[in-house]
Formats: C-alpha cells, sequence, structure tokens
C-alpha cells in the first residue's frame, strides 16, 4: 500500500511542478495563490515520509543499498534544479534548460526505483 500511494504522490508532485512550470511561462496570477505556494510543500513531505517509512519497514539502509543513496541523491538534485527553474532561472530559456534538467532527474528517480539498480555508483 504505502508504494502505491508514494508513486501516486510523487506522479502529483510532478504535475503540479508541471503545471507550475507552465504557468511562469504564460505569466499567470495562478502562481500567487496561497495553495499553488504551500501544496507543493505539503505533498512533498508526504511523499518523503513515506519514503522514510518505507524504507524502515523493508529495514532498506541508503548506505548499504547504494541504488537507495543514488535515488536520493537524484531527489535532492531534482528538488535543486526545479527551485532554479521556478525561482532562480532569469530568462525563458533558462526556465525551460531547468525545467528539462528537472524531468531528467525525475526519470532517473524511476528507473532506479524500478530497477533498483546505481547508474552512477
Amino acid at each position: 500500500m504505502f508504494k502505491h500511494l508514494h508513486m501516486t504522490i510523487a506522479f502529483i508532485s510532478v504535475a503540479l511542478f508541471t503545471l507550475r512550470f507552465i504557468w511562469l511561462l504564460a505569466n499567470s496570477e495562478q502562481l500567487n495563490k496561497k495553495w499553488v505556494k504551500v501544496a507543493p510543500h505539503v505533498i512533498d513531505t508526504f511523499l518523503l515520509l513515506l519514503g522514510v517509512a518505507m524504507a524502515v519497514k523493508l529495514v532498506i539502509n541508503p548506505l548499504e543499498q547504494l541504488w537507495l543513496l543514488e535515488k536520493l541523491i537524484a531527489v535532492v538534485a531534482y528538488i535543486f534544479t526545479g527551485y532554479y527553474t521556478l525561482k532562480l532561472a532569469r530568462n525563458r530559456s533558462m526556465q525551460i534548460f531547468g525545467y528539462l534538467g528537472a524531468i531528467g532527474w525525475v526519470l532517473l528517480i524511476v528507473r532506479i526505483a524500478m530497477t533498483k539498480e546505481t547508474v552512477f555508483f
């Protein structure tokens, strides 16, 4: 059950990031709404808590299972590139580049989650 809930919340998180990116490109006022600023933090907190709960329940240590360590590093990279895309990028090209980079990290996270194999370690 945790796994499916984790996957569902992950999908919602990426979908909301994509929606916020589209609104950013469109200069939409939707980005200024309170729920748009709060929801990603709530969703991502649940996502992190579910991930920790699954690791504890399955007794998986990221220092022993390098695929999990690599997945966590990719999550941090996704967070940084997402923040860059939505807050730091100064022009459209940088925003698009940041978004594509963030989605690239998401694809790596999904690959690692599905195969339990490392890419870099």
